[in-house]
């Protein structure tokens, strides 16, 4: 049926529009905002129902830009205009965008092979590091992982994580008129700054970390329920909600905490955004060995071991609805509502082919081989359940980290095998040099991934870890093992695993990098 003529033409002006919004919307999502439409006007009302559009965020586009910009049309066109605001986002915007007049320090004296060096470890305030990476890595980093803060108002190892400023501080930070700023900070737990402090600090983080992922990169961020739906808005603003792909969920541990007060957490969550979602593409892991275990090769088929699969599929087609004949000579149909995996004629290559299973000695259900060498070379589907008996828990980070330092220096890092999974998520090239940034290292998990999946593959993959020299608890573990600040447990660890590393490969040397320590297999 042929449209219904209007006759008016296009509103050219509204259509250039929606072009420059879906650009700003790749160049700098937190632009692009949701508002309601003033529906007075009968050609834009639908039934009496409120109208919504996109529209340009001309201050979020003017603090990105160091520009200040207005348009007078843009108060009455962003009435109710969706998005999450708090104290002090504008100026986190504003500190995203400032440049600053700094330099690294290179350390050649605690390196070795400086000149060839493609791995780095900076020390200092993670902002700056991110603002000077830019001169040389924007656009060029494939995974980001982050573990920061979880704002839980308790003071944890490495990083002091609790936000909240005083009264007169926040009131000064944020120019805010005495009843205001006593309105915000009345509690500690649910007040403005309580959140507002943590929000800014990572918004600006991520602003400039957006920056130096490549077109077909990827960012994880760890976070528990505190933040977890904060830090998703932010996401969705930073990075667009169309980039999004999962809320993983990480199963940290399997022993429940007796003395919780009301429900003992056993997870943390994994935020997981692309850079651009067309450009990426997901890496398949390889199949758990609890799974592996599963597979037998009861009749020595040549291609080794397999394990049956449901021959039906739901969709109903016509022409895979046909009568199988088992070996005990008994006709079996599909399942009601269902139909075979294959046609007639695939199936008849199947069984020629040794793939169709038959249960109960020939006389049950009908099943196909699934080889287990083909699904390893498949590897499975990735899932948003991340389970403790695959990835690894808290406790199990622990005492790994234990044995390769030969002392207990952290008490809560993440599991080597979790940075594993989320590295072949990212799709790395394991020998296109690809880069991986973690600007709140911690203990150096991350280096330690890399490090070995290159040991285990031969490739090049490179880090770059980012670290405040916080000091050591006085009575922690790290101080009694004879660690200052977090930057010495985390370099420690990086020469430990590059020791550990070139023990079992026979290596007999071992290559630092630039100051920043890096590993080489030679």
């Amino acid at each position: 049926m042929p449209k219904k003529i209007s006759g008016k033409s296009v509103d050219g002006a509204q259509q250039n529009f929606e072009h420059v919004v879906d650009f700003l919307a790749q160049l700098f999502p937190s632009c692009v905002i949701e508002k309601s439409v003033d529906t007075s006007d009968a050609s834009q009302s639908d039934n009496g129902q409120p109208q919504y559009a996109r529209d340009i965020d001309w201050q979020a586009l003017g603090n990105m830009i160091g520009k200040t910009l207005s348009c007078e049309e843009n108060e009455p066109l962003r009435r109710e205009p969706f998005g999450f605001c708090w104290a002090g986002k504008n100026e986190a915007a504003r500190e995203a965008t400032r440049s600053i007049s700094m330099a690294l320090r290179p350390c050649p004296e605690v390196s070795e092979d400086w000149d060839h060096t493609s791995n780095l470890y900076l020390e200092g305030d993670n902002l700056q590091a991110l603002k000077l990476l830019q001169g040389s890595y924007l656009g060029k980093v494939k995974m980001i992982y982050i573990d920061p803060p979880y704002n839980t108002g308790k003071d944890t190892f490495g990083y002091v994580d609790d936000f909240a400023q005083s009264r007169e501080e926040f009131a000064k930070a944020y120019l805010l008129d005495e009843e205001t700023g006593a309105r915000l900070i009345s509690s500690k737990a649910g007040s403005g700054r309580y959140h507002s402090q943590w929000c800014s600090m990572m918004y600006s983080r991520l602003q400039v970390a957006r920056s130096l992922l490549h077109r077909d990169g990827v960012i994880f961020i760890s976070i528990d329920d505190y933040e977890a739906h904060h830090l998703r808005a932010i996401c969705d603003e930073v990075f667009g909600e169309y980039n999004f792909i999962a809320q993983l969920v990480w199963q940290r541990t399997t022993a429940p905490k007796n003395d919780a007060k009301y429900i003992s957490n056993s997870h943390d969550y994994i935020l997981m955004y692309a850079r651009d979602l067309a450009s990426f593409t997901i890496g398949r892991p390889p199949l758990p060995q609890r799974i592996v275990d599963t597979y037998t090769n009861p009749d020595n088929d040549p291609r080794g071991p397999w394990k049956p699969d449901n021959f039906s599929v739901k969709t109903r087609n016509v022409s895979c609805v046909y009568p199988i004949t088992t070996p005990t000579g008994k006709q079996v149909y599909p399942p009601e509502g269902r139909a075979w995996l294959v046609s007639k004629e695939r199936y008849q290559e199947y069984l020629a082919d040794n793939r169709i299973y038959f249960a109960k000695d020939g006389d049950g259900s009908v099943g196909v081989k699934r080889f287990l060498s083909e699904r390893k070379r498949d590897g499975i589907t990735p899932t948003s359940l991340l389970l403790a008996e695959d990835i690894g828990t808290n406790a199990d980070a622990a005492k790994a980290l234990k044995e390769l330092m030969q002392a207990s220096v952290f008490t809560g890092p993440k599991p080597v095998s979790l940075l594993r999974h989320l590295l072949t998520l990212s799709n790395l090239n394991p020998h296109g040099g690809d880069i991986v940034l973690d600007f709140f290292s911690g203990s150096a998990t991350t280096a330690e991934a890399v490090m070995r999946a290159n040991a285990e593959d031969g490739g090049n993959r490179r880090f770059i870890l980012v670290q405040l020299p916080e000091p050591c608890e006085e009575d922690g573990t790290a101080a009694a093992a004879g660690f200052k600040n977090l930057c010495e447990v985390g370099k420690a660890r990086i020469r430990a695993v590059a020791k550990d590393i070139a023990s079992k490969c026979g290596c007999t040397k071992i290559v630092h990098g630039g100051g920043y320590e890096g590993f080489r297999q030679i």
